[in-house]
C-alpha cells in the first residue's frame, strides 16, 4: 500500500517533469528546433491535422527547417498553416520543399523568454508540490482509518519529500540549461 503511494506519486512528478521539457522544447530559441512545429495543424481534406502527419518534418541546418508535404497540393495550407501558428516564422516556398529560417532573437525578446521559461518551470514546482500534498493527505488518510503505524506514516511522508526535493532539484536543472541555451548567441 505504501510503495503504490510512493510509485504513483514518482509517477505523477516524473510525469509534470516530461511536460515541463516538452514545454521547454516549444521555446524558441536561435536554434532551429523541429518540436516548435509539433502543435502546428494544418486543415487537411477539412480536418484539422499536426503538421508532421501531413509533411516530413527535417532540419536543412542550423538555421532552417525543411517541411516536405507528402502530397504536391498540401504546400500552400502547409505555409499558411506555419504562417498563421503566430510563431514569428515566415516560411519561403522553394518547388515542394517548404524552408522556414528562423530569425536571430534580440537581447530583449530572449529576456522575455527566460521569464516565460521561469514562470513555466515554477508551475511544474507547484504541480510537484500538489502531488507531494496529494500523497501526504492519502497518508494521513491511512493512518486516521488505523491501516498504517505513526512511523511508517512518518517515513512515507519523509520519502515522498525525499521525491519532491528530487523533482524540484531536477526542474531547476531543466531551467538552468534552457536559460543558458536561451542567452546563447
Amino acid at each position: 500500500m505504501l510503495a503504490d503511494i510512493k510509485k504513483n506519486t514518482e509517477q505523477k512528478m516524473s510525469k509534470t517533469l516530461e511536460t515541463l521539457k516538452a514545454d521547454f522544447g516549444k521555446v524558441r530559441t536561435g536554434r532551429a528546433h523541429t518540436g516548435i512545429l509539433d502543435h502546428v495543424t494544418v486543415d487537411y481534406y477539412g480536418n484539422p491535422t499536426l503538421i508532421n502527419q501531413v509533411a516530413n518534418v527535417t532540419l536543412i541546418d542550423a538555421r532552417t527547417i525543411g517541411v516536405q508535404p507528402w502530397e504536391k497540393n498540401m504546400v500552400a495550407p502547409v505555409e499558411k498553416a506555419i504562417r498563421d501558428a503566430d510563431l514569428g516564422l515566415n516560411p519561403a516556398t522553394n518547388g515542394d520543399v517548404i524552408r522556414v529560417p528562423m530569425p536571430m532573437l534580440t537581447e530583449e525578446r530572449r529576456r522575455d523568454l527566460i521569464k516565460v521559461v521561469r514562470g513555466e518551470a515554477e508551475n511544474a514546482k507547484v504541480a510537484v508540490r500538489n502531488v507531494r500534498r496529494d500523497a501526504n493527505e492519502h497518508l494521513k488518510k491511512l493512518l486516521k482509518e488505523k491501516e498504517i503505524g505513526e512511523d511508517d506514516e512518518r517515513r512515507a511522508q519523509d520519502e515522498v519529500q525525499k521525491l519532491t526535493d528530487r523533482f524540484v532539484a531536477e526542474i531547476d536543472k531543466a531551467l538552468q540549461t534552457k536559460e543558458a541555451d536561451l542567452m546563447a548567441v
